[in-house]
């Protein structure tokens, strides 16, 4: 019998997979043993290359999750390359900083569409699918702000805490019936989503020491959480929120 983290067998679709947390997530997914469907704006192909390296499969869905308009053809497309889909990985996501007195509605809107509002019909979309065919795994990407309000960013924590009310949602209605819906709440990781507060010496400084493990995170630091959540290993996890953050909500 296989291993409970082996992946082998299983097809996952990823969001925002060219790079960043969402690739490597698709890489942990594959290495695991998991085909892979790269979803994204840009394309993915240094993710699918890497994913074929590992000797899985590997397809790109081309799709702007700004709307909602591509989330049925990522399923479809993922079902038609792949022959299947049981894990997805809703990671696509963007950020807009402003004072919020000053904050616009054209960043408001921007922000919660596609964090928000595109993530719960993927989820549709993807449910429809897991729920017909007797199960399957969802994975949000909540933040720290999920569980704090943050500074500047207020359509990113309004869409980050919605994403924890979500996933409890959709795990209390398909729990019992084999899908798995939980999310994984990264700390300070080191992203393009997080260039400007790296780069912001004080800021920077101050976020590092308040972080008990002295350091920003990799990216490659969710893998092991993903793989986890849509691992046989989380069959009785539903509607979790799994915070890696070294350590920064326990302070």
């Amino acid at each position: 019998m296989s291993g409970p983290f082996d992946l082998t067998g299983r097809v996952a679709a990823v969001t925002g997979a060219n790079t960043g947390i969402g690739q490597a997530i698709a890489l942990a997914l594959a290495a695991a043993g998991a085909d892979v469907a790269c979803v994204g704006r840009t394309p993915a192909d240094e993710t699918a290359a890497g994913v074929r390296a590992l000797g899985r499969k590997a397809t790109i869905v081309p799709a702007d999750l700004t709307t909602i308009e591509p989330v049925g053809r990522v399923v479809d497309e993922t079902l038609a390359a792949l022959g299947g889909l049981d894990i997805l990985v809703n990671n696509a996501g963007i950020i807009r900083r402003a004072d919020a007195v000053d904050f616009s509605e054209a960043d408001w809107d921007a922000v919660i569409d596609t964090n928000l509002k595109s993530v719960f019909f993927l989820c549709q979309a993807a449910g429809r699918h897991m729920l017909a065919n007797g199960g399957g795994k969802i994975i949000n990407i909540a933040s720290m702000l999920t569980f704090q309000g943050g500074i500047r960013v207020p359509s990113y924590t309004a869409s980050k805490s919605g994403i924890g009310g979500l996933t409890k949602l959709l795990a209390n209605e398909w729990a019992a019936r084999g899908v798995n819906v939980n999310a994984i709440a990264p700390g300070y990781i080191a992203t393009n989503n997080t260039a400007a507060l790296q780069a912001d010496v004080a800021r920077n400084r101050a976020i590092v020491e308040r972080i008990p493990a002295g350091s920003w995170g990799d990216p490659g630091d969710l893998g092991g959480a993903a793989v986890f959540l849509a691992s046989r290993a989380a069959d009785y996890v539903h509607g979790h929120i799994l915070a890696v953050d070294g350590g920064w909500l326990a302070r």
